[in-house]
């Protein structure tokens, strides 16, 4: 069944594809991949129970509420837990990328929270379309403001401006609203945009809340839409104090919100991430291994790196850091670095015993980044290794693991997943959840869920 095409201005079209959008209109791949992300993202949160922002977060949370802190045996008011498992989601760099940018982190603690305090009953079918419109939404206001690169140059985090869109969008779609009222909860949204670049400097723990914030402005939005209340219907058209010109300082390209509706699904664009650091380090991280196992070499052998780099990704994680967690996830060097001392830059190479590691350190003074002016925002670094034999060897991966020319194959997923969640639920539960999962379009009442996502992270160490 197919989708009308809608009529009317870009952001109309788009509001009416999210009120229209319904499970049957959802190819079967595109279902299949929208399932993985869900998962992948409930994984990335449940590990990110136990993490030092998680902790500090759910301390501003009331009593009283009926939404699951995910991993924990604690509920929270569903604005306050849609922050906070956003936060946790988040928390570990290990959510996906590619959309909004960190779509499941603002999507799925924002439509959960909406089924936890919903009088009607919503099936995995419609979550998995809310989850969908949310991811198509998210990255449709991205490319409309100017992509990532444009928009996130300007210091705004594309995932607390652009996300806010998307959790709104989803929480819209679940809960059955009108075109009208998908339209107010999408503007309604951008007043709630927010999410800056300047926790990069100094190892901020700023960039976690981004994603719960948006979540939670994202369901804040569309409840308020669900009620009447109107949004600024002119936000995005070239107008003073329209988003465009507020977030990238031009009119933009609103043709691209409604672009291919129907046809371009924005889920496929999504990435997983097999490493536990920014995005932009993963293909260093791919030349790496490409390299290694392409010269047999070892990584004791490497006498020294070269990386050549734009000035965007330099900017973002050039840094030889190695101290807090945050600022760590950040550094592509010291991604590099683990996968030579550890044999992995999984969540594990960033503890803050491996963090303290002198052979780390020395791995990362062997290391030289230079930035080529050559190179646009977004390309990937090009990685080359002088080895102690004499030879040298140079790689550039295009696209990093996790996205579609390079996927993660479903044994490294599911392993993902049984190792995060397994962080706070017991291996029978990690199973439980998986199994459902895995089925989702086949269950009948999502609450079900937030019986599968309590945990015993409260009496887990913090990962730190």
């Amino acid at each position: 069944m197919n989708i009308a095409a809608p009529h009317g201005a870009p952001i109309d079209r788009l509001a009416t594809f999210v009120a229209d959008l319904r499970y049957e209109n959802i190819p079967t791949d595109v279902v299949a991949k929208t399932k993985i992300h869900i998962a992948d993202t409930l994984g990335a949160a449940l590990a990110g129970a136990r993490s030092a922002e998680f902790g500090l977060a759910r301390k501003i949370a009331g009593q009283d509420g009926k939404t699951r802190l995910w991993g924990t045996q604690a509920f929270a008011s569903a604005r306050d837990a849609a922050l906070i498992n956003g936060v946790a989601a988040h928390a570990f760099e290990l959510d996906d990328a590619g959309g909004c940018d960190h779509s499941g982190a603002v999507v799925m603690p924002a439509v959960l929270a909406a089924v936890s305090t919903s009088e009607q009953v919503f099936s995995g079918k419609q979550l998995i379309a809310s989850v969908v419109a949310g991811y198509d939404v998210g990255r449709r206001v991205l490319e409309a403001a100017g992509g990532y690169d444009s928009h996130n140059s300007l210091g705004w985090h594309s995932t607390g401006t652009c996300g806010t869109m998307a959790a709104a969008a989803a929480v819209a779609n679940l809960q059955g609203l009108s075109q009208q009222g998908c339209l107010d909860a999408i503007t309604l949204a951008t007043s709630f945009s927010s999410g800056l670049w300047a926790f990069i400097h100094d190892g901020s723990q700023a960039k976690k809340i981004h994603a719960g914030r948006a979540a939670e402005g994202g369901l804040l939005a569309a409840t308020l839409a669900g009620e009447g209340f109107a949004g600024p219907l002119k936000v995005f058209e070239d107008v003073w104090g329209g988003f465009f010109r507020s977030f990238n300082k031009s009119s933009g390209e609103p043709e691209k919100l409604s672009d291919a509706l129907a046809e371009s699904w924005k889920v496929n664009r999504a990435v997983l991430k097999p490493y536990a650091s920014c995005r932009g380090a993963h293909s260093a991280v791919d030349a790496l291994e490409d390299i290694l196992l392409e010269t047999q070499q070892q990584p004791g052998n490497i006498v020294s790196m070269h990386l050549h780099l734009s000035e965007m990704l330099m900017e973002m994680c050039g840094h030889k850091g190695s101290n807090s967690m945050a600022s760590t996830q950040m550094s592509l060097p010291y991604a590099l670095a683990a996968r030579c001392v550890f044999g992995t830059a999984g969540l594990d190479a960033y503890s803050s015993q491996c963090r303290s590691d002198p052979r780390v350190g020395a791995v990362m003074q062997r290391m030289d980044l230079e930035i080529d002016v050559a190179m646009r925002p977004l390309d990937e670094p090009v990685l080359t290794l002088l080895f102690s034999d004499g030879s040298r060897a140079s790689r550039m991966v295009p696209r990093a693991t996790g996205s579609s020319e390079r996927p993660m194959q479903r044994e490294a997923i599911d392993d993902k997943f049984r190792h995060l969640a397994g962080m706070s639920l017991q291996d029978d539960q990690v199973s439980n959840l998986l199994n459902l999962l895995d089925t989702l379009q086949h269950v009948d009442d999502c609450r079900r869920l937030e019986t599968l996502l309590a945990g015993d992270a409260d009496n887990q160490p913090t990962f730190r």
